[in-house]
């Protein structure tokens, strides 16, 4: 009986340890999934093979490297690095690695680490969905000594479902409502105040298209009661669900917009997603994506050239001449 009583205590220590060291990933994951997902936009390097490293490499976080240093991933001082490092015991005692300021520091440079050494360039070759080749690849590169890397790396990325921020970062994917607002507040802290742009009162053109700046919060129903337009139009003309009106000051077009645009292309300002732009320039969306082979989670980096044309006529003319 005591033995049996013993054995239990044992198992109850264990799952209470691994759901602890579960919990403690999840909440290590939330916090670096979006610089995660910006730096494949950035760079290529697939988010859940990035986050995937980063809970190896650091511990989740709890290495003692990683707490020294903010260095998640293991990079160590190259030949002529003249920066900031800390001595720790790897391979070979007392090894060089690189310190940062902030954890944000060493996702970047992890990313242009693998970005711009020939031996990973093969990587971006394959497909970013494919994160066992990747996991395979990485090893093969020598990015790592253990020879179970990539099976760590892959079974970190089935258990914790990391692939989906690979596809968000594609656009492939809808990214989750606190993972958004997170981003929306971080890029309203980064982004400088921008002049309130001025729009006539009442209704005026935009695109050769009808249109009305209206406050946040105010009422579809008012509005379509006013200019005697279908509530259900007003949700079709502004590429929204039904009844649900934007959270912010929006303009609100009475008519359908354009297929094209007055210009041939947007310039992605901080802050501006893909309806923004749609509304700004009166274009319909599914036109602004189908003209830039984008789908409607995909997320443009700021300075991002769109077309607002269907230049697929040009492109073909000069792949003719």
């Amino acid at each position: 009986m005591m033995r049996r009583s013993f054995l239990a205590l044992i198992l109850f220590i264990t799952i209470t340890a691994s759901a602890q060291q579960s919990d403690k990933i999840v909440a290590y994951i939330n916090q670096y999934r979006i610089i995660a997902v910006e730096e494949m936009q950035r760079t290529g390097v697939p988010a859940a093979i990035k986050l995937a490293q980063a809970i190896l490499e650091s511990s989740a976080g709890d290495g003692e490297l990683c707490k020294r240093s903010n260095n998640h991933f293991g990079i160590k001082c190259k030949t002529g690095y003249t920066g900031p490092y800390v001595l720790y015991d790897d391979d070979r005692p007392r090894e060089r690695f690189v310190k940062y300021e902030h954890p944000e520091s060493s996702f970047r440079d992890h990313s242009d680490f693998l970005k711009n050494r020939d031996r990973y360039a093969f990587l971006f070759r394959l497909d970013p969905t494919d994160y066992k080749a990747w996991a395979y690849g990485l090893k093969q590169a020598g990015y790592a000594t253990n020879p179970q890397y990539p099976q760590l790396i892959i079974g970190l990325i089935e258990r914790y479902n990391l692939e989906e921020y690979t596809l968000i970062a594609l656009g492939k994917k809808e990214m989750p409502e606190d993972m958004k607002a997170l981003m929306a507040a971080e890029k309203e802290e980064l982004t400088p105040p921008q002049p309130a742009k001025l729009y006539p009162s009442g209704d005026f053109m935009i695109n050769q298209t009808k249109v009305i700046f209206a406050r946040k919060g105010t009422d579809y129903a008012a509005i379509a009661q006013q200019y005697n337009v279908p509530v259900a139009r007003l949700y079709l003309y502004n590429d929204l669900p039904e009844n649900q009106p934007p959270r912010k000051d929006a303009l609100v077009f009475l008519q359908l917009k354009r297929t094209e645009g007055q210009k041939a292309l947007h310039e992605v300002a901080a802050g501006e997603t893909l309806h923004d732009i749609a509304q700004e320039e009166g274009i319909r969306l599914e036109s602004l994506l189908k003209y830039n082979n984008l789908t409607k989670f995909a997320s443009p980096a700021i300075g991002a050239k769109l077309y607002l044309q269907d230049m697929s006529a040009e492109k073909n003319s000069v792949a003719h001449n």
